[in-house]
């Protein structure tokens, strides 16, 4: 007795993909190959366009005065000089100034994010007379330049003696941001009412439900928050530059901007090398967190009634 193999059955649908396949024509194909390839090249460019400028700082940091200021330039070290990463944090005092850098964004966030999930919260699940009318100013905020408020923000922490000190850098976050604001009440909007009311009817207040069932569910969200609010913290150069006095309470931004100033940029490879180490926490942040970042971004898209 002989087995007979047969090819296993085939849908009527995957035939005729294949037929459909088969049968485009080659002038047909052949462009449509060389457009692909031609935007993969492009995003290719686009991308090498962007990490160039990162590369470049790397190559700095990684040389010597002398090939800095070698006349033409030079892409590549003709020797690396890795003491660069030692010396350069020594002489600005990186690991003073990122202590400083560490609780003012760390207290920052935590406002932001505090202020931003429950003032999104009220406006969006509670009902109360006045609430389209309050979210209309604070997304209408959002077109105000933060600089109009620099002045008599000023006027009002040095009538309160807060100059020279972290509390002008922290407080405001306490007080929401209107585009956190706005982006919290967005990811609500698109939340089932029924888990409001069900919890309700149980018994449970508004703090309970926004504590046990909304915070878990806007994961996304409030994590964006923190990386958004961690990323103006950080960078953070004016409200340093305007609001503190003493050398011993700068935050790296301000005090790595000093710190070129006073050398006149004669040490450059030592700058760039603190630069290098200064880009390392957001960056490691945003890669262990973008999934989350782009969801919550996505939900900007999400405007329900």
């Amino acid at each position: 007795m002989t087995a007979t193999l047969t090819a296993p059955p085939t849908s009527p649908g995957s035939q005729a993909a294949g037929t459909a396949e088969r049968h485009v024509p080659l002038s047909h194909r052949v462009p449509r190959t060389l457009s692909r390839v031609a935007w993969y090249v492009l995003c290719g460019l686009l991308a090498v366009s962007m990490l160039l400028p990162l590369v470049w700082m790397l190559s700095i940091a990684l040389k010597s005065n002398g090939d800095i200021n070698q006349i033409p330039p030079s892409f590549f070290p003709h020797e690396f000089q890795f003491s660069n990463f030692k010396n350069g944090p020594a002489e600005i005092h990186f690991y003073r100034l990122l202590v400083n850098t560490l609780i003012v964004t760390v207290l920052s966030v935590f406002g932001a994010v505090a202020s931003s999930m429950i003032v999104g919260y009220g406006i969006s699940r509670i009902d109360f007379p006045g609430r389209n009318f309050w979210f209309a100013l604070i997304a209408g905020s959002l077109f105000v330049p933060g600089i109009v408020g620099l002045i008599p923000l000023q006027h009002l922490y040095i009538n309160l003696g807060l100059i020279d000190t972290w509390v002008p850098l922290i407080l405001p976050a306490f007080f929401g941001s209107p585009i956190f604001i706005f982006l919290a009440r967005q990811y609500y909007q698109s939340i089932p009412r029924y888990l409001d009311e069900s919890a309700l009817i149980d018994g449970a207040g508004h703090w309970t439900i926004f504590t046990r069932i909304m915070l878990p569910i806007t994961k996304p969200v409030w994590i964006t928050v923190a990386i958004m609010s961690s990323q103006l913290a950080w960078n953070d150069y004016l409200n340093p530059l305007v609001y503190l006095q003493s050398q011993s309470k700068f935050t790296l931004p301000l005090g790595m901007a000093s710190f070129l100033s006073d050398t006149a940029g004669s040490e450059y490879n030592y700058y760039m090398a603190t630069n290098v180490l200064f880009m390392l926490p957001p960056l490691i942040l945003f890669f262990l967190a973008q999934r989350y970042f782009m969801e919550g971004i996505g939900s900007l898209g999400t405007i329900s009634k």
